[in-house]
């Protein structure tokens, strides 16, 4: 997503799973090849990893 994505909308490049279809490739973006999520970012399910991620989309939006 070239101009940037917005907190809440859904990577134009998840697979109908949710999977990442750029994952391991080359052209996969920085910003997700260096994302390395931790016990406390991903919680207990999905809706807490969604707020994490929501929360860190917004303390870094420039």
């Amino acid at each position: 997503m070239p101009q940037g994505k917005p907190a809440g909308v859904p990577c134009v490049q998840l697979t109908p799973d949710l999977r990442c279809a750029l994952f391991g490739q080359p052209e996969r973006p920085a910003c997700c090849s260096g994302l390395q999520p931790q016990a406390e970012m991903c919680g207990a399910d999905r809706d807490h990893a969604l707020r994490w991620l929501t929360w860190l989309e917004r303390q870094t939006k420039p």
